[in-house]
Parts: C-alpha cells; structure tokens; sequence
C-alpha cells in the first residue's frame, strides 16, 4: 500500500501595490505563514510580489523589496490585496488597464482577499460589483460614491463572500486572516495561530468596526467582569437582569455601558458567545448536537440551528461536516 500522500500547502500570494500600508503587508506571513498541522507542517505558503518585481513606496516612509513579482499569482490559491493610499482606484474609481485585466484573470482561479483600503483596487477591477464587501470606515462614503454597484455594509469588521473577502481597518485584516484559517482548517488550528500572536482568537465578521468608547475614570466600574463571569455561565438562561444584578447597576445604566464599552446590546453580545462556543463544541468534539446546544446555553437543537444559521449560514450537522478539525473527543 502507497503511503499516504502529505496535504498540498496553500498557496498564498501578497501582491504590494505601489502606495501600499505596510503595515499590511507583512500581515498574511505573519499568520497565515504559521499556521500548521497537529504534525506542525506549514499549512499556507506566503509569498510577496510587486508587479515587476520591483521595489513599491510604504505609507511608513520606506520601500520594500519584494522577492517576487506578479507571475506567483498565476499558481496561487489565495491573493491578498494589503491597503493602498492615494492611488487612482481611491481618486476616481481607475485602475491601469493592464491590472483590471490581471487581477480579473487571476480572480477565476484564486481567492480574492482584501484588507482595509485594498477593496478599492478590487472595486475598480469590478470584482465587487453586486456582492457584499466592506472596508475601513473612515474611506465608506468615498468607497460608496465611486462604487455605486458595491453593496457596501461599512460597519462590520469583514465580508466572507465565498469567492471574494474585504476587511475593515488593519486590525480587522486580523480577524479576517483568522476566519480564512478557521474556514480552511478550524478553531483549534486558528486558535494556536491566534494564541502565537497574543490576539483575540475571534470577533465575528458582523461586528462594529468602529465603536466610541469613552474612557473610563478612576472608580468607574465597567462590564468587563460581568462579561468573564457571563463567559463561564452560558449554559444558563442569563437574562439582562442577571448581568445588571452582577454588575450591580440599574439595567438601564448596564445597557448603556455595555454597549459603550463593546459597541453591541447585551443580547446580541450573549448570542454572539453562544454562537462561538457552538462552533467550538461542533467542531474540536463528538458531542452531541442536543447537547451542544444546552452546553451554549441554546436550550433545543431548533434554537441552535436558528441562531447557527442566522450567523454563518449553515445548520449545525452541515457545520460540523464541513469545519471540524480531523481529532475530536468527547465532553
């Protein structure tokens, strides 16, 4: 018997625009790049290229060098757009014909990723028209004006359009990369990712990117402590009073810092953790999905299944299928 063959490595390419953020560019080696297996081999290849493999200007007052120019995107499984400034896709909605025409080429065979302001470059390639897509707040009504055919939703922190992925700000591009882990290879592989790189493992892709948050003075209590213990308790049915009681606040005042402090009502921010933790269980065990779903404090599997649906799109036995890890156990 043939031995086993050893998974094929993700090919990933970052192409570095002139005018490109830098600190983008470095984002998809730093945690795409460490991604591995249970065995610890690589599970994504990242490269970067310039057009002609030339140096491009930074928005931090350097250029870099690339190793690579734009003939790796022929083999890639994945391109990656880093932000841009002050180019004509964000000017007057052009790009030169000679990369609308490459990046629409290279778009039939790879998937198209964006962080920040790269959603301008595939805007005026015309790879976002009619689909879903988001970029940095700050850039929305500008993004808005130059591509009407965009359905831009520029409050969330990333789009997953199948195909096709735009993220908000920088810090989003994190989120985003994280979500392409989880949805190649899974929370555990996403999370030891997440853990090298002292980052929050996830934030949901519908959450605010933009939230004023005031800053507290010395003595004021927040929710943060509430939330940890809210953390350790979905199972129960937490209801506003619960949380308001814990934080020892009136409900009306609570609901007002909470969603201060995490830009969400405490609703929808109890959701959001069921639904995380949902996906935890349905992916790294063979639990049962009844008891996935008192574990996450849905109560019955036809709650769970709304709420799962709701959020990413699938049923629970649909997800498990598709996004678990090869090793599961038991609770």
């Amino acid at each position: 018997m043939s031995p086993t063959a050893a998974p094929q490595v993700h090919e990933v390419a970052v192409l570095a625009l002139a005018e490109t953020m830098a600190f983008e560019i470095g984002l998809a080696s730093r945690f795409l790049g460490s991604a591995v297996d249970a065995a610890g081999a690589p599970l994504y290849r990242v490269r970067v290229a310039s057009l002609d493999g030339g140096p491009v200007r930074t928005s931090a007052g350097y250029s870099i060098l690339p190793e690579h120019d734009a003939s790796i995107l022929d083999t890639a499984d994945t391109v990656v757009i880093p932000g841009v400034y002050d180019i004509s896709a964000m000017t007057d909605g052009t790009l030169p014909a000679d990369l609308t025409a490459l990046l629409c080429r290279i778009a039939t065979t790879a998937r198209m990723v964006s962080i920040c302001t790269g959603a301008f470059v595939l805007g005026a390639a015309g790879l976002l028209d009619g689909r879903p897509a988001t970029t940095h707040w700050m850039h929305s009504s500008d993004f808005a004006r130059l591509y009407p055919q965009v359905r831009l939703d520029p409050d969330v922190l990333f789009v997953d359009d199948g195909d096709v992925l735009t993220s908000a700000g920088n810090a989003a591009g994190i989120d985003l990369l994280l979500h392409l882990i989880r949805r190649d290879h899974g929370t555990e592989v996403a999370n030891r990712v997440a853990r090298r790189s002292v980052v929050a493992p996830w934030r949901d892709g519908g959450q605010s990117q933009f939230v004023e948050r005031p800053v507290l003075q010395l003595g004021d209590a927040g929710t943060a402590a509430t939330r940890a213990w809210a953390l350790d308790r979905l199972a129960e049915p937490l209801t506003l009073a619960d949380l308001a009681a814990h934080a020892r606040m009136s409900e009306r005042t609570f609901t007002r810092r909470f969603r201060e402090e995490t830009g969400l009502s405490a609703t929808r921010w109890l959701v959001q953790q069921r639904v995380a933790l949902a996906r935890r269980l349905l992916e790294a065990t063979d639990t049962p999905v009844e008891k996935v779903a008192v574990a996450a404090g849905f109560g019955t599997t036809a709650s769970m299944r709304q709420h799962l649906h709701a959020a990413i799109g699938v049923a629970p036995l649909t997800y498990r299928r598709t996004y678990r890890g090869p090793v599961a156990h038991s609770m």
